[in-house]
């Protein structure tokens, strides 16, 4: 047990191992006693929108692999780093609270304190020992911690409920110390990848619509997706919100019709639920097996661990 925390995870039992599927070991996860999935690819055909499949499929959903194969976990630094001055808008973003520009804008707005003075000059400089408040609580500066958890089913996405129901907090209450916030959020029924971390610039980053991050879905329906429906959604659904377009879909091979891959990079409320629903589809379970480049691989359900620093200078140059 010691040896699995100073490597940063907290290891299962070997009985707990999740099985993974075989449409993440296209994607470079190894599986054991699964359904081996080939997802096709799907072709729009002039005015008739008939859908062919090609036997290797699309090479865009099957050239994804883990970033990279460090094991090597992100540092800890000693209470002794970190001591000079900072930027106080990086000060501000690395207490989770928000991003540098949104931290730069409190600063102008004239709503942060430092040592009991209202401060509005960006560029300011604070140091750890100096009494930083914003919306009269104190902010705490802290190393930044980022983890990588596979959310089970029944666990709602926030830090904290007034109705006490179990929330993801529970999970990587063990973690660290630091306090942490979840990367978007997967609704109480959805299970699969979910990142936390105090990292305001990066989680903006990874949540903004602009930057495209990729997320990858496996979804079991109700009924058999049908092709001509297929061919609809890979055009694109209208919603109430607007027209909902998704990367890529496609059958799992030796699967029935039901269970399907999806790929997009919308980030909208329940987007994926509510492409299916739209058509008169109930999903029946959801999970999400690629974030932004990172797998499930290694990582059963309900645990978590901390993401590598070459995991981590990949999101920081994302774009």
């Amino acid at each position: 047990m010691e040896q699995n925390k100073r490597q940063g995870r907290n290891t299962p039992e070997k009985e707990g191992t999740q099985k993974t599927s075989g449409y993440q070991r296209k994607k470079g996860i190894p599986g054991k006693n699964d359904r081996k999935i080939n997802f096709q690819t799907v072709e729009k055909s002039g005015d008739s929108g008939d859908l062919r499949s090609k036997k290797n499929g699309d090479k865009r959903f099957l050239k994804t692999k883990p970033i990279g194969k460090s094991s090597k976990e992100l540092k800890r630094p000693s209470s002794s780093e970190g001591e000079g001055l900072v930027r106080l808008n990086k000060y501000i973003a690395n207490s989770g609270i928000c991003s540098r520009r949104e931290a730069d804008e409190l600063i102008k707005a004239g709503v942060v304190m430092v040592n009991g003075k209202i401060v509005t000059e960006l560029g300011t400089k604070v140091s750890r020992s100096d009494k930083v408040q914003y919306d009269n609580q104190v902010i705490r500066n802290e190393r930044l911690v980022y983890v990588l958890l596979n959310k089970p089913k029944g666990y709602i996405t926030t830090t904290d409920d007034p109705f006490d129901r179990k929330t993801v907090m529970a999970l990587v209450s063990d973690a660290c110390k630091e306090r942490i916030y979840p990367v978007g959020r997967l609704d109480r029924n959805t299970t699969g990848l979910l990142m936390l971390t105090n990292d305001g610039d990066l989680a903006k980053k990874l949540t903004h619509p602009k930057h495209n991050v990729r997320k990858v879905y496996h979804v079991e329906l109700d009924k058999a997706l049908s092709k001509a429906d297929m061919v609809k959604i890979s055009k694109g659904v209208e919603l109430e919100d607007g027209i909902a377009r998704v990367d890529d879909i496609a059958y799992e091979e030796g699967a029935s019709k039901r269970e399907v891959g999806i790929e997009l990079h919308l980030g909208k409320n329940r987007i994926v639920r509510r492409i299916f629903e739209s058509l008169g589809y109930e999903v029946v379970k959801l999970d999400r097996v690629i974030f932004a480049g990172l797998t499930k691989k290694d990582l059963p359900r309900g645990k978590w661990r901390f993401i590598t620093e070459h995991e981590l200078n990949y999101l920081r140059m994302l774009k």
